[in-house]
């Protein structure tokens, strides 16, 4: 894929954060590899035609790339992260300095490549159903207390 141009709606997002060397390496690396950019959630969204494939977003301790399919990629260099145990498709690749993206360049691009061609085979993620997860006590009992 021909790398895409930045989109001028969502310069803002890369000029005044915390993590601003960070996010302009990110979104390099990811633009190279011809996703489209656009904002979501208030965050760097790169798509392919409407489809999300990876967001760009940042917390106090650091920041990070969020594959949505991330759960179905392989991950060979065992960098994805579940950010926490009820997540079920998203994994993150996190970084706390500009050195770490640029040292992952491309492995990064590799994992956007496959994330690229996960999307285009129309795979998804099976998702756990409500009644899988696990409910504590004190609130099955209050749901048992109100009324039909």
């Amino acid at each position: 894929m021909a790398k895409r141009a930045p989109n001028p709606k969502v310069d803002w997002f890369f000029s005044e954060k915390k993590w601003q060397a960070e996010f302009v390496a990110l979104r390099s690396i990811i633009l190279d590899c011809g996703l489209d950019e656009k904002l979501k959630w208030e965050q760097p969204c790169y798509t392919l035609g409407e489809k999300n494939v990876v967001l760009i977003h940042g917390f106090k301790e650091y920041c990070a790339v969020l594959f949505f399919k991330g759960a179905l990629l392989k991950d060979p260099k065992k960098i994805l992260i579940q950010q926490t145990k009820n997540v079920q498709a998203a994994r993150q690749v996190r970084f706390t300095h500009v050195k770490e993206v640029l040292k992952l360049k491309t492995v990064l691009k590799e994992y956007i490549k496959e994330a690229i061609e996960l999307e285009k085979s129309g795979k998804k993620v099976k998702l756990k159903k409500t009644v899988d997860y696990a409910m504590p006590e004190e609130f099955k009992a209050k749901l048992n207390e109100v009324p039909d």
